[in-house]
């Protein structure tokens, strides 16, 4: 029997390695082989933002930071955001966006949350009351577009 679904919330500080390491192999299994994008992902945001987790035993299944303002944009952000592919269509993704805004909130106070969402995820984006801002841009050779909740 499979354990149940659990969210964890820690600063870059109190990660442990298998923590760092699960994120780490998520962010290149997704972003790096499936979008086949070479990227600086080790990107120095890390450290100042809050990495939330979403777990079945030691299964990492879905992942985010969340960025205080300023560090990305003016408002706090949310970003790498990422689900395993092995638990995709699964509802991972919403319970982990709609988990990160709640602590968004918690974490950093009332506020508008910005977000550079790949094109082809607006509506799932849209579904939690983000909105487009700007214009569509490249980014790895991915379209994206900004939102703000």
């Amino acid at each position: 029997m499979l354990a149940a679904p659990y969210f964890t919330i820690e600063s870059f500080e109190s990660l442990n390695s298998h923590e760092l390491y699960a994120i780490m192999r998520l962010r290149n299994e997704v972003f790096v082989v499936e979008q086949n994008c070479i990227f600086q992902d080790a990107d120095n945001r890390d450290q100042s933002s809050f990495h939330l987790m979403y777990w079945q035993g030691e299964n990492l299944l879905a992942y985010c930071r969340l960025l205080p303002r300023g560090l990305a944009y003016a408002e706090m952000s949310i970003g790498r955001v990422v689900s395993a592919p092995s638990a995709r269509k699964s509802g991972v993704g919403k319970k982990l966006i709609a988990k990160a805004i709640e602590y968004c909130h918690e974490q950093f106070g009332k506020g508008p949350i910005r977000i550079g969402a790949q094109l082809y995820l607006l509506r799932f984006y849209a579904s939690f009351g983000f909105r487009e801002v700007g214009a569509i841009y490249l980014e790895d050779g991915i379209e994206h577009i900004e939102m703000v909740l």
